[in-house]
């Protein structure tokens, strides 16, 4: 069952609209655009990951070239 992009919640699929509903937000989405969202989503997830294993190799380097 996917999850909501927005909230979190539980996403139903309604047959009669092609699209899913959350339980707790309302939020309606056809099956692409819930794709769309998440793809959207993730690229800031990878990014904030990226960005603090380049801040620990800059401190590492920082603290060792100190120490000569």
């Amino acid at each position: 069952m996917p999850y909501c992009p927005e909230c979190g919640g539980e996403m139903q699929y309604v047959p009669a609209t092609k699209r899913y509903v959350c339980k707790s937000c309302g939020l309606s989405v056809t099956n692409q655009e819930l794709i769309e969202l998440r793809q959207q989503l993730r690229p800031k997830f990878e990014s904030d990951i990226e960005e603090r294993k380049k801040a620990k190799k800059e401190y590492l380097k920082w603290w060792l070239g100190k120490k000569k």
